[in-house]
């Protein structure tokens, strides 16, 4: 395909694919859930992948920016920069009706709902897709997922690693090619919904200067005991089979859905939630499996099934009732 012309491509794109792509680059003061957006650039692409246009903002964090040697953007270059409420509109409308596109699309979509809901404000996505899970639809070659990897299968020549603007730009260029690879061999795009928060309740945090935080437990509202689940455990989930009351449900990483709620919905479907991996788990939903958490390392280590959030919110629509 990539050797035909841009409008007989155009002529024979199969309309079931989205119609435009916001390429999407964030670097941030760190990865937990109180760390700020220090800058943030969009490319918008076309149905085929061709770029539209492209935009990049400074953000001021209000805080501490993390790890300048990543990103490089100090206290100093920072402070005249706008607020994240002042950028928020032309962040919309770049973003407004088209399809995230983020290398670790999880990451990046978190860090952007959780300023839009602290400005009071709703992120106009609906769904996000992650190039890292293209790429192992696609069955590429990689030595692993960085960027640059994906970069160089694909001669995307990198010039500013961390710099939002060029690695948004890297991506675009190189999710064009792997768009129309997923297209000629019919693969199917691996999308996911995404939920924009509709609250926020700011914690304490006094991160020391220059320190990279991690992900870290954090609730959206005030934490509460959930009585024990009724049903016993009916031992391990099997892929094709539905979920079944008294399953023992872990998760790790971050969720789209606010991860109380989605707990939640779990709970009231008559499934135990776990808080940490045993040979007893019946399943662990994360959206990345390969990562290194505790969690993901014992149920590779116990062969714990691992769904992602996607699978697991369409196997809460059809709990089977317990054993009687």
């Amino acid at each position: 395909m990539t050797m035909l012309d841009d409008r007989t491509i155009a002529a024979a794109w199969p309309a079931a694919y989205p119609q435009g792509y916001a390429v999407v680059d964030v670097e941030t003061t760190g990865l937990a859930r109180d760390d700020r957006i220090v800058s943030a650039a969009v490319y918008r692409l076309d149905a085929q992948g061709n770029v539209e246009d492209h935009w990049y903002t400074l953000v001021n964090p209000e805080r501490d920016p993390g790890p300048v040697w990543i990103h490089g953007l100090t206290s100093d270059v920072l402070e005249g920069a706008p607020l994240f409420q002042d950028i928020a509109y032309e962040f919309s409308m770049r973003l407004a009706e088209r399809v995230l596109v983020a290398h670790n699309a999880m990451f990046d979509w978190s860090m952007i709902a959780r300023e839009y809901a602290r400005a009071e404000r709703t992120a106009p996505v609906r769904q996000r897709l992650c190039t890292i899970a293209l790429s192992k639809e696609l069955r590429l070659p990689l030595p692993n997922h960085k960027l640059e990897s994906l970069a160089a299968h694909f001669g995307v020549v990198q010039q500013r690693a961390h710099h939002a603007l060029d690695d948004a730009r890297v991506l675009a260029e190189a999710f064009r090619p792997s768009l129309h690879a997923a297209v000629r061999d019919g693969v199917r795009l691996p999308l996911l919904e995404c939920r924009p928060l509709t609250e926020w309740s700011d914690a304490p945090a006094t991160p020391r200067v220059g320190h990279q935080a991690s992900y870290r437990p954090m609730s959206w509202r005030p934490s509460r005991r959930r009585p024990a689940c009724p049903y016993p455990n009916p031992g391990r989930y099997e892929v094709g089979k539905p979920l079944k009351q008294g399953m023992r449900v872990a998760f790790s990483g971050d969720t789209s859905v606010d991860r109380e709620l989605l707990e939640d919905r779990a709970f009231e479907a008559g499934l135990h939630i776990a808080t940490s991996v045993s040979r007893l788990t019946s399943l662990l939903v994360t959206n990345d499996p390969d990562s290194s958490t505790s969690k993901t390392l014992k149920a590779r280590s116990f062969a714990t099934p691992v769904v992602d959030e996607a699978a697991f919110t369409q196997l809460l629509r059809d709990v089977a009732p317990a054993d009687g």
